[in-house]
Protein backbone atom coordinates (compact mmCIF):
# COMPACT_ATOMS: atom_id res chain seq x y z
CA UNK A 1 0.00 0.00 0.00
CA UNK A 2 1.54 3.54 -0.97
CA UNK A 3 2.13 6.41 1.25
CA UNK A 4 -1.01 8.40 1.36
CA UNK A 5 -0.94 12.15 -0.43
CA UNK A 6 -5.06 12.82 -0.93
CA UNK A 7 -4.25 16.23 -2.20
CA UNK A 8 -1.55 15.68 -4.73
CA UNK A 9 -3.89 14.58 -7.62
CA UNK A 10 -6.07 17.59 -6.83
CA UNK A 11 -3.43 19.82 -6.35
CA UNK A 12 -2.04 19.16 -9.87
CA UNK A 13 -5.32 19.10 -11.64
CA UNK A 14 -5.76 22.95 -9.75
CA UNK A 15 -3.07 24.04 -11.59
CA UNK A 16 -3.53 22.70 -15.08
CA UNK A 17 -6.78 24.60 -14.52
CA UNK A 18 -4.63 27.90 -13.46
CA UNK A 19 -2.34 27.51 -16.72
CA UNK A 20 -5.40 26.65 -18.81
CA UNK A 21 -7.74 30.09 -17.56
CA UNK A 22 -4.20 31.95 -17.88
CA UNK A 23 -3.69 31.02 -21.94
CA UNK A 24 -7.02 30.13 -23.00
CA UNK A 25 -5.27 29.88 -26.72
CA UNK A 26 -2.95 27.02 -24.87
CA UNK A 27 -1.60 25.59 -27.81
CA UNK A 28 -1.81 21.42 -28.55
CA UNK A 29 1.67 20.33 -27.85
CA UNK A 30 1.42 22.30 -24.25
CA UNK A 31 -1.73 21.11 -23.43
CA UNK A 32 0.05 17.06 -24.76
CA UNK A 33 3.16 18.26 -22.33
CA UNK A 34 0.66 18.95 -19.39
CA UNK A 35 -1.39 16.14 -19.61
CA UNK A 36 1.88 13.76 -19.62
CA UNK A 37 2.84 15.21 -16.40
CA UNK A 38 0.47 13.09 -14.61
CA UNK A 39 2.58 10.40 -14.66
CA UNK A 40 4.45 11.61 -12.51
CA UNK A 41 1.82 10.68 -9.35
CA UNK A 42 2.09 7.16 -10.15
CA UNK A 43 4.68 5.34 -8.29
CA UNK A 44 7.12 2.81 -10.62
CA UNK A 45 5.85 -0.85 -10.17
CA UNK A 46 8.61 -3.27 -8.92
CA UNK A 47 9.39 -6.46 -11.38
CA UNK A 48 8.12 -4.90 -14.31
CA UNK A 49 9.69 -4.98 -17.78
CA UNK A 50 9.04 -2.88 -20.74
CA UNK A 51 9.06 -3.51 -24.41
CA UNK A 52 7.95 -0.88 -27.20
CA UNK A 53 6.29 -2.96 -30.10
CA UNK A 54 4.77 -2.44 -33.53
CA UNK A 55 1.55 -4.04 -33.68
CA UNK A 56 0.86 -4.26 -37.52
CA UNK A 57 1.87 -0.60 -37.73
CA UNK A 58 0.38 0.78 -33.92
CA UNK A 59 3.27 1.43 -31.67
CA UNK A 60 2.27 0.01 -28.62
CA UNK A 61 3.99 -0.73 -25.14
CA UNK A 62 3.90 -4.24 -23.65
CA UNK A 63 4.79 -4.54 -19.83
CA UNK A 64 5.38 -7.75 -18.45
CA UNK A 65 5.48 -8.03 -14.60
CA UNK A 66 7.51 -11.03 -13.65
CA UNK A 67 4.48 -12.85 -12.19
CA UNK A 68 2.17 -12.37 -15.59
CA UNK A 69 0.95 -15.66 -16.66
CA UNK A 70 2.45 -15.79 -20.20
CA UNK A 71 -0.90 -16.03 -22.17
CA UNK A 72 -3.02 -13.03 -20.42
CA UNK A 73 -3.18 -9.43 -21.34
CA UNK A 74 -5.05 -6.27 -21.29
CA UNK A 75 -4.96 -3.81 -23.17
CA UNK A 76 -4.83 -0.88 -22.13
CA UNK A 77 -5.66 2.98 -23.51
CA UNK A 78 -4.60 5.96 -21.80
CA UNK A 79 -6.81 9.00 -21.49
CA UNK A 80 -6.62 12.61 -22.37
CA UNK A 81 -9.58 13.41 -24.30
CA UNK A 82 -7.80 11.53 -27.67
CA UNK A 83 -6.13 14.62 -28.02
CA UNK A 84 -3.62 14.49 -25.41
CA UNK A 85 -2.05 11.37 -23.60
CA UNK A 86 0.09 9.06 -24.69
CA UNK A 87 1.28 5.34 -24.31
CA UNK A 88 4.30 6.25 -21.67
CA UNK A 89 1.82 8.51 -19.97
CA UNK A 90 -0.16 5.63 -18.78
CA UNK A 91 2.14 2.82 -18.72
CA UNK A 92 3.04 2.51 -14.58
CA UNK A 93 -1.17 2.61 -14.15
CA UNK A 94 -1.70 -0.04 -16.51
CA UNK A 95 1.72 -2.04 -15.19
CA UNK A 96 0.41 -1.64 -11.50
CA UNK A 97 -3.35 -3.25 -13.47
CA UNK A 98 -1.60 -6.26 -15.01
CA UNK A 99 0.94 -7.16 -12.31
CA UNK A 100 -2.11 -7.61 -9.50
CA UNK A 101 -4.05 -9.28 -12.26
CA UNK A 102 -1.20 -11.52 -13.46
CA UNK A 103 -1.31 -10.36 -17.01
CA UNK A 104 0.32 -8.49 -19.40
CA UNK A 105 -0.71 -5.07 -20.29
CA UNK A 106 -0.50 -3.90 -23.62
CA UNK A 107 -0.51 -0.27 -23.48
CA UNK A 108 -1.33 1.31 -27.16
CA UNK A 109 -0.29 4.61 -28.67
CA UNK A 110 -3.37 5.13 -30.60
CA UNK A 111 -3.06 8.11 -32.82
CA UNK A 112 -4.51 11.41 -31.12
CA UNK A 113 -7.46 13.75 -32.85
CA UNK A 114 -7.45 16.22 -33.93
CA UNK A 115 -5.09 15.49 -36.80
CA UNK A 116 -7.00 11.66 -36.70
CA UNK A 117 -10.38 12.43 -35.58
CA UNK A 118 -12.77 9.77 -34.33
CA UNK A 119 -12.87 6.61 -35.28
CA UNK A 120 -8.90 5.91 -35.69
CA UNK A 121 -8.53 5.57 -32.52
CA UNK A 122 -10.72 2.84 -32.17
CA UNK A 123 -9.40 1.25 -35.71
CA UNK A 124 -5.89 1.22 -33.92
CA UNK A 125 -7.31 -0.81 -31.01
CA UNK A 126 -9.28 -3.33 -32.80
CA UNK A 127 -5.76 -3.44 -34.88
CA UNK A 128 -4.25 -4.03 -31.61
CA UNK A 129 -6.21 -6.98 -30.67
CA UNK A 130 -6.10 -8.89 -34.17
CA UNK A 131 -1.79 -8.10 -33.56
CA UNK A 132 -2.33 -10.02 -29.99
CA UNK A 133 -4.52 -13.10 -31.69
CA UNK A 134 -2.14 -13.74 -34.18
CA UNK A 135 0.67 -14.17 -31.13
CA UNK A 136 -1.71 -16.21 -29.15
CA UNK A 137 -3.29 -14.32 -26.72
CA UNK A 138 -6.83 -15.66 -26.88
CA UNK A 139 -9.88 -13.30 -27.02
CA UNK A 140 -11.33 -14.89 -23.81
CA UNK A 141 -7.91 -14.51 -22.21
CA UNK A 142 -8.12 -10.71 -23.00
CA UNK A 143 -9.42 -7.99 -21.33
CA UNK A 144 -9.60 -4.02 -22.08
CA UNK A 145 -8.98 -1.69 -19.99
CA UNK A 146 -8.48 2.47 -19.75
CA UNK A 147 -8.89 5.50 -17.62
CA UNK A 148 -11.11 8.64 -19.25
CA UNK A 149 -11.03 8.88 -22.90
CA UNK A 150 -9.22 5.53 -22.71
CA UNK A 151 -12.57 4.02 -20.83
CA UNK A 152 -14.51 4.96 -23.72
CA UNK A 153 -12.45 3.39 -26.08
CA UNK A 154 -11.90 0.17 -23.69
CA UNK A 155 -16.06 0.07 -24.25
CA UNK A 156 -16.73 1.02 -27.99
CA UNK A 157 -13.45 -1.04 -28.87
CA UNK A 158 -15.41 -4.34 -27.58
CA UNK A 159 -18.69 -2.55 -29.50
CA UNK A 160 -16.30 -2.15 -32.60
CA UNK A 161 -15.23 -5.70 -32.45
CA UNK A 162 -18.71 -6.75 -32.08
CA UNK A 163 -19.93 -5.04 -35.19
CA UNK A 164 -17.11 -6.52 -37.25
CA UNK A 165 -18.44 -10.05 -35.82
CA UNK A 166 -14.56 -10.98 -34.27
CA UNK A 167 -14.48 -12.69 -30.51
CA UNK A 168 -15.11 -10.63 -28.15
CA UNK A 169 -12.40 -9.94 -24.97
CA UNK A 170 -13.42 -11.65 -21.58
CA UNK A 171 -13.68 -8.58 -19.55
CA UNK A 172 -14.04 -4.63 -19.64
CA UNK A 173 -12.58 -2.10 -16.70
CA UNK A 174 -13.47 1.70 -17.23
CA UNK A 175 -11.40 3.48 -14.50
CA UNK A 176 -13.19 6.91 -14.74
CA UNK A 177 -15.07 6.78 -18.01
CA UNK A 178 -15.10 9.64 -20.33
CA UNK A 179 -18.47 8.69 -22.56
CA UNK A 180 -21.35 11.63 -22.38
CA UNK A 181 -20.69 13.76 -25.65
CA UNK A 182 -23.77 15.60 -25.20
CA UNK A 183 -22.86 16.99 -21.94
CA UNK A 184 -26.05 15.64 -20.18
CA UNK A 185 -24.65 14.78 -17.31
CA UNK A 186 -26.32 15.63 -13.53
CA UNK A 187 -22.73 15.57 -11.92
CA UNK A 188 -21.32 17.94 -14.81
CA UNK A 189 -23.49 20.04 -12.43
CA UNK A 190 -23.74 18.59 -8.95
CA UNK A 191 -19.89 18.05 -8.91
CA UNK A 192 -18.97 20.96 -10.47
CA UNK A 193 -17.37 22.96 -6.79
CA UNK A 194 -15.87 19.63 -5.99
CA UNK A 195 -13.96 18.35 -10.01
CA UNK A 196 -10.68 20.33 -10.28
CA UNK A 197 -10.31 19.49 -14.09
CA UNK A 198 -13.57 18.31 -15.41
CA UNK A 199 -16.34 20.67 -16.30
CA UNK A 200 -18.99 21.12 -19.64
CA UNK A 201 -16.59 23.82 -20.91
CA UNK A 202 -13.44 21.21 -20.45
CA UNK A 203 -15.57 18.32 -21.85
CA UNK A 204 -17.38 20.09 -24.76
CA UNK A 205 -13.50 21.13 -26.08
CA UNK A 206 -12.21 17.94 -26.10
CA UNK A 207 -15.36 16.41 -28.05
CA UNK A 208 -15.01 18.87 -30.21
CA UNK A 209 -11.61 17.55 -31.05
CA UNK A 210 -12.07 14.34 -31.25
CA UNK A 211 -14.99 13.95 -33.08
CA UNK A 212 -15.33 17.01 -35.82
CA UNK A 213 -17.97 16.73 -37.81
CA UNK A 214 -19.38 13.11 -36.25
CA UNK A 215 -22.61 13.22 -34.08
CA UNK A 216 -22.49 13.51 -30.36
CA UNK A 217 -24.37 10.26 -30.08
CA UNK A 218 -22.82 8.30 -32.06
CA UNK A 219 -22.82 4.72 -30.16
CA UNK A 220 -19.08 4.16 -30.97
CA UNK A 221 -18.35 8.04 -29.81
CA UNK A 222 -20.98 8.27 -27.17
CA UNK A 223 -22.01 4.05 -25.33
CA UNK A 224 -24.11 5.64 -23.84
CA UNK A 225 -26.77 5.67 -26.65
CA UNK A 226 -24.98 1.82 -27.61
CA UNK A 227 -26.41 -1.51 -27.70
CA UNK A 228 -25.02 -3.06 -24.72
CA UNK A 229 -26.85 -6.68 -24.95
CA UNK A 230 -24.35 -9.25 -25.21
CA UNK A 231 -20.97 -7.07 -23.89
CA UNK A 232 -18.48 -8.40 -21.72
CA UNK A 233 -18.62 -8.04 -18.05
CA UNK A 234 -18.10 -4.71 -16.92
CA UNK A 235 -15.49 -3.03 -14.16
CA UNK A 236 -16.85 0.49 -13.78
CA UNK A 237 -14.70 2.90 -11.31
CA UNK A 238 -15.27 6.76 -10.42
CA UNK A 239 -14.47 8.71 -7.84
CA UNK A 240 -17.77 10.62 -6.21
CA UNK A 241 -16.03 14.19 -6.11
CA UNK A 242 -16.02 13.76 -10.33
CA UNK A 243 -17.86 15.63 -12.72
CA UNK A 244 -18.23 12.07 -15.08
CA UNK A 245 -19.10 10.41 -12.05
CA UNK A 246 -22.61 9.97 -13.52
CA UNK A 247 -21.03 8.69 -16.78
CA UNK A 248 -19.98 5.62 -14.84
CA UNK A 249 -22.83 5.44 -12.82
CA UNK A 250 -25.15 5.43 -16.39
CA UNK A 251 -23.06 3.02 -18.64
CA UNK A 252 -23.24 0.55 -15.33
CA UNK A 253 -26.85 0.77 -15.36
CA UNK A 254 -27.74 0.69 -19.02
CA UNK A 255 -24.91 -2.45 -18.72
CA UNK A 256 -26.99 -4.50 -16.30
CA UNK A 257 -30.48 -3.56 -18.30
CA UNK A 258 -29.11 -4.66 -20.86
CA UNK A 259 -27.80 -8.26 -19.11
CA UNK A 260 -24.31 -7.54 -18.85
CA UNK A 261 -22.74 -8.42 -15.65
CA UNK A 262 -21.32 -5.37 -13.94
CA UNK A 263 -19.45 -3.81 -10.64
CA UNK A 264 -19.51 -0.30 -9.95
CA UNK A 265 -16.90 1.05 -7.37
CA UNK A 266 -17.09 4.66 -6.70
CA UNK A 267 -14.53 6.14 -3.90
CA UNK A 268 -15.69 8.66 -1.24
CA UNK A 269 -13.85 12.07 -2.46
CA UNK A 270 -11.55 11.18 -5.07
CA UNK A 271 -11.02 13.08 -8.22
CA UNK A 272 -10.98 11.83 -11.88
CA UNK A 273 -8.75 9.17 -12.51
CA UNK A 274 -7.80 8.56 -9.34
CA UNK A 275 -5.87 5.59 -9.84
CA UNK A 276 -3.20 7.90 -10.95
CA UNK A 277 -2.23 7.81 -7.57
CA UNK A 278 -1.30 4.35 -7.59
CA UNK A 279 1.27 3.15 -5.40
CA UNK A 280 0.81 6.69 -3.03
CA UNK A 281 -3.22 5.99 -2.27
CA UNK A 282 -5.29 3.92 -0.45
CA UNK A 283 -8.29 4.61 -2.79
CA UNK A 284 -5.95 4.04 -5.72
CA UNK A 285 -4.87 1.05 -4.72
CA UNK A 286 -7.73 -0.26 -3.66
CA UNK A 287 -9.55 0.05 -6.58
CA UNK A 288 -6.54 -1.33 -8.40
CA UNK A 289 -6.69 -4.39 -6.28
CA UNK A 290 -10.32 -5.14 -6.62
CA UNK A 291 -10.51 -4.59 -10.37
CA UNK A 292 -7.54 -7.18 -10.35
CA UNK A 293 -9.52 -9.49 -8.38
CA UNK A 294 -12.78 -9.57 -10.06
CA UNK A 295 -11.03 -9.78 -13.44
CA UNK A 296 -8.87 -12.57 -12.70
CA UNK A 297 -11.27 -15.65 -13.21
CA UNK A 298 -12.80 -13.95 -15.70
CA UNK A 299 -9.50 -14.27 -17.36
CA UNK A 300 -9.19 -17.85 -16.26
CA UNK A 301 -7.06 -17.18 -13.86
CA UNK A 302 -8.67 -18.50 -10.62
Amino acid sequence: MGTAQPNALKDLYDSFLARMVANPDMDLATMRDMHDSLSVLTTEPTDVTYADVDADGVPAILATPLSAQSDRVIVYSHGGGCVTGAAHSSRKLAAHLAKAAGTHALVVDYRLAPEHPFPAQIEDLVTAHRWLRARGYAPHHTATAGDSAGGNLAITTVLKLRDLGEPLPGAIIAISPWLDMEHLGKTLESNADSDAIMSTEVSDSYAKLYLGETPRDEPLANPLHADLAGMPPMFVCAGDAEALLDNAERIAERAQAAGVDVLLDVQVGQQHVYPYMAGRSKEADSTIADAAAWVRPLLGLD
